[in-house]
């Protein structure tokens, strides 16, 4: 009899034991799968914020090369406008040396001397032009200062005797690219007009540009 009780104590202990193992190996396992759950979640969480920054990363780096990438094609763009706009005043200067050696060229001097005495409105003055056109300018300027002269005359009513002198520096006539015209200064250089062929022409283009830049380039 005691034995009897002794072996259902036994085997009531050896259940509970059983059932606690159990107990504790489901729990062990729900634990398990959910610790896994949780790293794996945050490991999945981890490489989509690693991609999502790489993806971004990425799409800066791409942006940055298209702006890099455009801005070298407006810089090359830009170049090879201004190359066509300083070809033009280029072959705008070349026109003007050759209106420069045409039989009407002493009548352009006498009026661009006659334009500079107007505008500087100084008695003493002094000429400037190149080495070539030196003689030309001495036989158109008493023309032009007589001409002078009577403009001023029926416009004031002041008549005026200016005195006009050469440059006597051969070393200072202007240079050929100036495509002729002349320089007129006074008070020692502090005054200065500008009226050589390739002033006016500058003055005519920085005008016109818009216009040029409309007929050269229509897409702007």
């Amino acid at each position: 009899m005691a034995s009897d009780q002794i072996r259902q104590m036994v085997n009531f202990i050896l259940q509970e034991a059983h059932e606690k193992a159990n107990e504790i190996r489901v729990k062990t396992e729900h634990d398990f799968n959910l610790e896994k759950q949780t790293l794996v979640h945050e490991a999945k969480l981890s490489i989509q914020d690693d991609f999502a920054k790489k993806e971004k990363q990425h799409e800066i780096q791409e942006r940055i090369a298209r702006s890099s990438e455009i801005g070298a094609c407006r810089v090359k763009k830009m170049q090879l406008r201004d190359e066509l706009l300083n070809k033009l005043l280029a072959e705008g200067g070349a026109k003007c040396a050759v209106v420069a050696r045409g039989a009407n060229y002493p009548q352009l001097l006498q009026k661009l001397i006659v334009q500079c005495l107007i505008k500087i409105e100084e008695n003493n003055t002094e000429i400037y032009c190149r080495t070539e056109d030196v003689d030309t300018v001495k036989g158109v300027l008493p023309d032009a200062i007589k001409e002078y002269v009577e403009i001023m005359k029926r416009e004031s009513g002041v008549t005026l005797s200016p005195n006009v002198t050469m440059n006597a520096d051969a070393d200072k006539n202007l240079p050929e690219s100036s495509h002729g015209g002349i320089v007129m200064t006074a008070l020692n250089g502090k005054i200065v007009c500008d009226n050589t062929m390739s002033a006016r022409l500058e003055l005519v283009y920085e005008e016109l540009l818009p216009s040029i830049r409309s007929i050269m380039f229509p897409d702007e």
